[in-house]
């Protein structure tokens, strides 16, 4: 068996099913896609990745004792997010923010993953079963897939200590197949971090900025055909290469880098824009 570690869960020993998935391109490419989208462009040291995020996923639902087909849905449910996470929502104008899911299929088709599974004797199904209470459940509820995004986010944004967190996953539980956490003490402090986190993090203005104008770069690229939209489903360096090679582009690359124009977009309430995020955790009866 592989040894997998998190700093948040820890150290587990892996099955090889998920050791040789892992290994397989789509999940290494999440190495170099920002799970901020184009944050980091204006807050440089927020830079972790849809990668460490899968790896994270994988593991929480280990340790709340999901299934081995829980953990590889986990592990694989953000391979198909493009280049700069959501930002091509904001381009393709995909209200509900669910391109890559549009697209999940699609890339797990034309990828080796199949095979792999089939050598483990599964299929593709496996990766949207929606008995996978742990991995997903629509807000408000808790699901490993919103704990890990929510605390790595706090994490590296510096609204939130690795004490706190081990304190957090300590109080986590399953009920009915569902998280939900052993106090209600627990269960506030994790719904006030979470409006934290949509206020001073999701819509802070500088990274509003960075997003809206980030994806009206990707726009005007795509419109004079220096991108096409097959080249988001390579990883952030490489778009970056590509928006480099183009002067004009390349300096509105650098505005957004200097926030030039941060004022006037946010005086226009573009915050707006940005849907708001509400959690209402359930606490497990008995605890």
């Amino acid at each position: 068996m592989m040894m997998s570690s998190d700093i948040f869960y820890g150290n587990f020993k892996i099955e090889a099913i998920l050791s040789d998935l892992i290994s397989l391109e789509p999940v290494q490419r999440l190495k170099n896609i920002h799970q901020g989208g184009a944050i980091f462009l204006v807050s440089p040291g927020v830079d972790h990745s849809r990668y460490e995020h899968s790896i994270g996923v994988m593991l929480l639902v280990r340790k709340l004792g999901g299934s081995l087909e829980e953990q590889v849905a986990a592990l694989l449910h953000d391979v198909s997010h493009t280049a700069f996470s959501h930002v091509i929502d904001y381009v393709l104008q995909q209200k509900g923010e669910d391109y890559h899911e549009q697209i999940f299929e699609e890339v797990i088709a034309n990828s080796t993953i199949p095979s792999i599974l089939a050598k483990y004797g599964f299929s593709t199904s496996l990766l949207e079963d929606p008995s996978h209470t742990l991995l997903e459940m629509p807000l408000p509820d808790l699901c490993a897939d919103r704990i890990d995004y929510m605390i790595r986010d706090l994490y590296h944004f510096g609204l939130i200590t690795i004490v706190e967190i081990h304190t957090f996953i300590n109080e986590l539980g399953v009920q009915n197949g569902k998280i939900g956490l052993k106090s209600e003490k627990a269960a506030s402090w994790i719904t006030s971090k979470y409006r934290q986190l949509n206020d001073e993090y999701f819509r802070k203005p500088e990274h509003i900025f960075a997003n809206t104008k980030f994806s009206e770069l990707i726009t005007l690229a795509l419109e004079k055909g220096v991108i096409v939209l097959s080249d988001l489903r390579k990883d952030d360096p490489a778009v970056l290469s590509i928006i480099k090679s183009d002067d004009d582009l390349n300096s509105e690359l650098e505005k957004i880098k200097g926030l030039d124009g941060f004022k006037s977009l946010s005086d226009s309430g573009s915050a707006k824009t940005f849907k708001e995020r509400m959690l209402k955790p359930i606490v497990i009866a008995g605890t």
